[in-house]
């Protein structure tokens, strides 16, 4: 929209806050799906964080979520950035949105800058793999988040709601190896886990913030998936996007984590890095997280299709989705992540 600015300019004063002279949306590398965008305050530098436009997927891209997440959780993690201000007036900029504070800091995908050590993949994975831990470790209740999400039953409403996604992506008919992988899981429920932590869902490399040169951590982004459950299915997330390269050809093109560059460990070298063993086998929690991750790919192609993501980096989606499908039904066929 391009009255975007002063729309947000005016909603801004309204909360107390004010746009700095000469201020512009500078879009922020990095993301497939929300919009970040950074502004210039009188107070310094911030980030607008809003969904993609669009038609959007039941509780998808929910900032409101986000706000009340990194609200509690910043007073007590100096990683988590501030929220500064939410709206969930739709009328302001179209959808709801969150102002936070910006944070310094490159966000890595699957390429390594070119300042990184030689070690980089390792040390990077130890920073996800350690903050992730710190994250498990904080008490929901004590921070004030003892009632988010719904804990009870996490897994069976987690592969209940992503089948419905699913049906939604593929209206006319479920692709066979998602139909096959959805009946399998079902058949074959997991035992309930241990207490409930607080889970990011989306905790991999690129959801830090990090000195490009000594992959210290500044920030960690991307909350509006936070929830409560096991702390396994956090990992099995990690691992879900963790392509080793003697998987399918097809699945290279996912490049969303650095697991394909020299020196990255397999997913059972990423197992073995883990602070604490897993709860209990990965294998289930492994294949409802690549059921996840290919219906997000395809309705991101969809939302391509219907103009409301554009670049040429989604037109291939929809393949890799039914390519994630297939393996995801593979390895659990055999037990194996």
């Amino acid at each position: 929209m391009t009255d975007d600015l002063p729309r947000l300019a005016a909603w801004l004063e309204r909360q107390g806050l004010a746009l700095a002279p000469g201020s512009t949306l500078t879009p922020l590398s990095g993301g497939i799906a929300n919009r970040n965008e950074r502004i210039s305050l009188t107070t310094g530098s911030a980030v607008l964080r809003r969904p993609p436009p669009g038609v959007m997927a039941a509780g998808a891209s929910d900032m409101g979520r986000e706000h009340r997440v990194i609200s509690a959780l910043a007073p007590h993690w100096p990683l988590v950035p501030r929220a500064l201000a939410f709206c969930a007036d739709a009328e302001v900029l179209g959808t709801p949105f969150l102002i936070l504070e910006y944070r310094a800091g490159v966000a890595i995908g699957s390429r390594l800058p070119a300042t990184a050590p030689a070690d980089a993949v390792q040390r990077l994975l130890a920073v996800t793999l350690a903050e992730m831990a710190a994250l498990h470790a904080l008490d929901p209740a004590a921070i004030g988040l003892g009632e988010l999400g719904k804990p009870e039953g996490f897994y069976a409403r987690q592969l209940v709601g992503w089948a419905k996604r699913a049906a939604a992506v593929w209206p006319e008919a479920l692709p066979p190896a998602a139909a096959a992988l959805i009946a399998a899981l079902e058949a074959a429920p997991p035992p309930e886990p241990g207490a409930p932590v607080l889970l990011h869902m989306d905790l991999k490399p690129d959801n830090l913030l990090v000195d490009p040169q000594t992959l210290t951590p500044n920030a960690i982004i991307d909350w509006d998936m936070a929830t409560r459950g096991p702390r396994d299915f956090d990992v099995a997330v990690l691992l879900s996007y963790w392509i080793e390269p003697g998987d399918p050809l097809a699945l290279h093109a996912l490049e969303a984590v650095p697991s394909l560059q020299p020196g990255a460990p397999s997913r059972a070298g990423l197992i073995a890095a883990l602070p604490q063993p897993p709860h209990g086998p990965l294998a289930w929690p492994v294949a409802l997280a690549r059921l996840r991750l290919a219906v997000a790919w395809g309705q991101l192609y969809r939302k391509w299709q219907r103009g409301e993501v554009t670049g040429p980096r989604y037109a291939g989606f929809e393949t890799l989705a039914l390519a994630i499908l297939d393996h995801a039904l593979a390895q659990f066929a055999q037990d194996r992540i």
